[in-house]
Formats: C-alpha cells, structure tokens, sequence
C-alpha cells in the first residue's frame, strides 16, 4: 500500500494522535524551517551573513 509498511503506519497513527490533525501543517512548517536552518549552519552561512544577490551599501 503506497510502499508503507506497518511500522509506518503506527508511527504516522501516534504523530496524528499527539499532536492533531489541525496541527500537523504547523510541525511541518517548522521542521523544514529547521532543515533549512541546518543546513546553512553546515555550509557556515549564518543568518547575519550578506547575500550575493543583495546590493552592497
């Protein structure tokens, strides 16, 4: 089915019960924010760094 086992399908069974249908968009917002996020860090971009694209001052 989909290529999920039954593992998956509890683990998807608990997120859903722990956190709500209504606020999973919201975890998932912030969880690719995080990746996003990490990795900037690896590549050693921090936030306060300029963008090439942005016109120096």
């Amino acid at each position: 089915m989909f290529g999920l086992s039954l593992g998956h399908l509890i683990i998807l069974t608990v997120v859903i019960l722990l956190f709500g249908h209504k606020r999973l968009p919201e975890l998932g917002h912030a969880l690719g924010k995080g990746t996003g996020a990490f990795k900037r860090g690896l590549e050693g971009k921090g936030p306060d760094d300029e963008d090439e694209n942005l016109p120096k001052n």
